[in-house]
């Protein structure tokens, strides 16, 4: 009678199928420990996102409202991390600097330019302007203070100090009261002058020597018309006199007066 076999006792096929399911229980703990955040059936990308390392992030510190007790000194490397600062080419500083200098100079000199010119032509028009009134000035001083009759010498002299100003005028009254005055009242001298006409040849009876805003100096010819008791008839003398004139206050007036 054959042997009835109840159970089957563990082969070797059965040893070796326990033991691979033994080793990856293991290896799943193992990972597990590992692994604290378990990955879910549904994801299995999971495991290897989490074996991924993180990227750093840079999260932006704000100071303190009473600021840092003692902020630290920059390190040359994050100097260098930061990038080298913006540099101007060489010389370009200086170039601008000299350029600004050279610009103000010219500016400057174009304004003195500017102002010379504008005080050159105000000189030229008032002296054109001065040439014209001090030559008809003294035109019309010269016959006045150059005559004189002794008939009435106060009134000549007195007419003649108006077209006078300055010394010269204290010195013409010193000079008629102490010579002119008793020679004319003891020879009866009579004395008219006038201005000569031009000559033939066109040549002006009077000129302007030189001339400024504030002075003129003419060139008169004048002819003088003597009658005393000294002299049988009359005397004819051709005179040529020097005149000058000072702009004042009360118009251009004689300042000086000189026989050449």
């Amino acid at each position: 009678m054959p042997k009835t076999t109840t159970g089957r006792g563990p082969g070797p096929g059965t040893r070796r199928t326990m033991t691979a399911a033994a080793r990856a229980a293991a290896k799943r703990a193992e990972r597990g420990h590992r692994e604290p955040v378990a990955a879910t059936s549904g994801d299995e990308e999971a495991p290897r996102r989490t074996e991924r390392p993180l990227a750093g992030r840079t999260v932006p510190i704000k100071a303190p409202k009473g600021g840092w007790e003692d902020p630290p000194e920059p390190s040359p490397e994050s100097c260098e991390e930061d990038g080298p600062a913006e540099r101007s080419e060489p010389g370009t500083g200086g170039r601008r600097r000299l350029l600004t200098v050279v610009l103000a100079v010219l500016l400057v000199a174009a304004l003195v330019a500017l102002a010379v010119l504008g005080w050159q032509y105000r000189d030229g028009r008032l002296t054109e302007t001065a040439r014209t009134e001090g030559l008809a000035a003294a035109r019309k001083a010269a016959p006045v203070v150059l005559s004189y009759d002794y008939r009435h010498l106060d009134k000549d002299f007195s007419r003649a100090r108006a077209h006078l100003t300055g010394d010269f005028r204290d010195e013409y009254g010193k000079t008629t009261k102490t010579v002119v005055a008793p020679t004319a009242g003891k020879y009866h001298a009579v004395v008219k002058a006038t201005v000569a006409t031009p000559g033939s040849g066109g040549t002006p009876a009077a000129s302007v020597v030189s001339a400024s805003p504030d002075k003129v100096v003419v060139l008169l010819f004048v002819n003088q018309v003597t009658e005393s008791t000294q002299v049988s008839g009359s005397r004819l003398d051709l005179n040529r006199v020097r005149m000058t004139m000072d702009r004042t206050g009360e118009g251009w007036k004689v300042s000086a007066v000189d026989a050449l």
